[in-house]
């Protein structure tokens, strides 16, 4: 296999903070697990939330699970000029100096200050994979396609963790942009 490990493409999706679940969901709701994802302990939920900016609404926004510490809704480019709100690219869970939302969930609704984010293209890795591919936790490397519309993806993160399975996230318009599906393989190039 080499240097070669798989890609997964995100679409927009929201995790919630446990006191937004309760006022999104009413009090002492457990979110509803419909898929498990890639990643160990990741799950795509039932619910669903709609997203309003101050210029457009994204309807029926999946919620990841399990619950986090705080609110981040995780969008494309596009979502964000859709909301109007300025799109900024960051790594998961760094959400200071972005822009916030309203989140209307079916018991009540949520006015986020911050937490509307670009996902910054990254690796997951477990802790051998790192090792296997001479990086770690927080290295940025480039990441190439092949194909018609072969690209290299510079600036990607690389996270490291023992919970971690090996794979390579890009948001969905990075991803058929380069022609790439989920489960594709790309090329680890430094």
């Amino acid at each position: 296999m080499g240097s070669k490990l798989p890609i997964a493409l995100s679409n927009k999706h929201i995790h919630l903070g446990q006191e937004d679940l309760n006022i999104l969901f009413g009090e002492g709701y457990e979110l509803t697990r419909t898929k498990d994802l890639s990643q160990p302990g990741q799950y795509a939920c039932e619910e669903k939330v709609d997203i309003v900016g101050p210029k457009g609404t994204l309807k029926g926004v999946r919620v990841l699970g399990p619950v986090r510490g705080r609110t981040q809704i995780e969008v494309s480019i596009s979502d964000a000029f859709k909301l109007g709100v300025t799109p900024i690219v960051k790594n998961s869970g760094d959400v200071e100096g972005t822009p916030g939302a309203k989140v209307i969930g079916p018991k009540g609704e949520i006015d986020l200050q911050d937490g509307v984010i670009v996902a910054a293209r990254h690796i997951h890795m477990h802790t051998t994979d790192g090792e296997k591919f001479k990086v770690k936790d927080g290295d940025i490397v480039r990441v190439k396609t092949e194909g018609m519309r072969a690209v290299i993806f510079e600036n990607v993160l690389v996270r490291v963790k023992e919970n971690f399975a090996l794979e390579m996230h890009v948001d969905i318009e990075e991803g058929n942009a380069a022609g790439v599906k989920n489960g594709d393989l790309v090329e680890l190039i430094k």
